[in-house]
């Protein structure tokens, strides 16, 4: 008999089951969910703080939204990452679908999704992706995905045809994309920026030192240049990033990545408490306060960015549609102000 570490991704749950270590003896199939993961040392995981307290997912819109996702066969990161978010977020009909499978090729250290060998290509995902758009009503829609390092094009392809089929379906919805890095994948940043998604999204997670052992398939430089890439070849996207904290970075660390974003010229910054998904996980070596999150939304404020969301149990698409109607509001008011500061022409 062995002992594997099981991860239930469709309740965010994690338990140890002990499996038959030899194939064939009639047990039902036990899927790995991270294999990578499996002889590391066990972290244990800290109890929560009172601010960090969640509602169960129990409303009746809640049990819709995840009908129609398995109606449309479709993965969402809400369920993959084991969002603490996803009563709220689903309650409201705002699901974060995760195209191009459930399967990711890096293994970071931090993540819940799946690593391993995925699987071909979906062609008619776009399709189902923009039905379920349309049934849901969404103003506002994030698409993300996993890390496709074994396409040739990191799945850019892929991302803008779902981006096309969202406008055909959908052409009041504005549209956020949570990219992969598309490391050593040419050409495939300005498949995707001609698509001409509302934001571009890509999160950086970490500063730069710890690197090495939270996002090891990963370069920091690299993600960094994307963003900058972005506005290059389109500046009137709009563009986001993120960092997790909790993970044994400093204070100074994340005011120089904060200061790395501006250099880049990227519009919108989230910060979110790092949760350990399991024991094989990278471990929590702090929670960080709401207080110093007001602080470090302040600085960034400070530093020129459009839009900040600083908060324990921020990620990515938490409130991303409200998010989006203050970070056009915040360009309008800046494109107004530098008109009428502007010289006068002779």
């Amino acid at each position: 008999m062995s002992t594997r570490l099981l991860i239930d991704h469709r309740l965010g749950a994690v338990s140890q089951e002990t499996a038959p270590s030899v194939a064939g003896s009639g047990a039902g199939p036990v899927v790995v969910r991270h294999p990578e993961k499996a002889h590391r040392p066990d972290n244990p995981i800290l109890r929560k703080p009172d601010w960090i307290r969640v509602k169960a997912p129990n409303s009746p819109v809640y049990h819709e939204t995840q009908k129609l996702m398995r109606e449309h066969r479709l993965v969402t990161v809400c369920e993959e990452a084991a969002c603490p978010n996803i009563g709220e977020c689903w309650s409201q009909r705002h699901a974060t679908m995760m195209i191009m499978g459930e399967i990711c090729t890096r293994a970071c250290s931090f993540c819940n999704v799946r690593t391993g060998q995925p699987l071909a290509l979906d062609a008619d995902e776009p399709n189902r992706v923009a039905d379920a758009v349309a049934k849901l009503g969404l103003r506002h829609v994030v698409i993300t995905s996993v890390d496709r390092d074994d396409l040739a094009d990191g799945g850019a392809r892929h991302f803008a045809r779902v981006i096309a089929a969202l406008r055909l379906a959908s052409p009041n919805t504005t549209i956020e994309i949570l990219t992969p890095d598309f490391l050593r994948k040419r050409g495939a940043l300005e498949i995707v920026v001609e698509a001409r998604p509302d934001v571009f999204n890509h999160n950086l997670e970490t500063v730069p030192r710890l690197y090495p052992t939270i996002r090891p398939g990963a370069r920091y430089y690299q993600s960094m240049r994307l963003l900058d890439t972005v506005k290059q070849l389109d500046a009137s996207i709009f563009t986001k990033s993120g960092l997790m904290v909790g993970l044994g970075e400093q204070r100074l660390e994340i005011l120089q990545v904060m200061d790395d974003f501006r250099i880049a010229d990227v519009d919108f910054l989230t910060l979110g408490q790092y949760l350990q998904p399991s024991v094989k996980h990278a471990a929590v070596d702090r929670f960080v306060t709401p207080d110093e999150f007001a602080d470090y939304a302040a600085m960034a404020r400070a530093k020129g960015f459009l839009q900040v969301s600083a908060t324990p149990l921020t990620r990515s698409s938490y409130h991303a549609d409200e998010d989006f109607a203050a970070l056009r509001a915040a360009r309008a008011l800046q494109n107004t102000r530098s008109a009428n500061t502007a010289p006068a022409s002779a």
